[in-house]
């Protein structure tokens, strides 16, 4: 399944995760996976001992963030187009 042109959406990579944690090998996983160590290692370092409800309110936070990054950047276009309106000379 591919969500956001990510090969695998964060459930399925708690998933993996989990089975790593419960005593699988890591290089079992990977080649079961088709990933390679340094992804597990990122994965690791991102959702370590997140839940699913974590998981859920990391995707809030992050929607959140980039709307009010749109907001931010929208504001600066205005303003800078006020400027150039202000300082014409009429």
């Amino acid at each position: 399944m591919k969500t956001n042109g990510k090969r695998y959406s964060e459930e399925q990579i708690l998933r993996i995760l989990r089975e790593l944690e419960g005593g699988k090998k890591l290089a079992e996983i990977c080649r079961e996976y088709g990933i390679a160590e340094g992804t597990v290692y990122r994965w690791r370092s991102k959702y370590s001992g997140m839940e699913t409800a974590a998981l859920q309110r990391l995707r809030e936070l992050e929607a959140e963030n980039a709307r009010l990054k749109r907001i931010v950047a929208q504001l600066a276009l205005d303003n800078d187009a006020l400027k150039e309106l202000v300082s014409k000379k009429w």
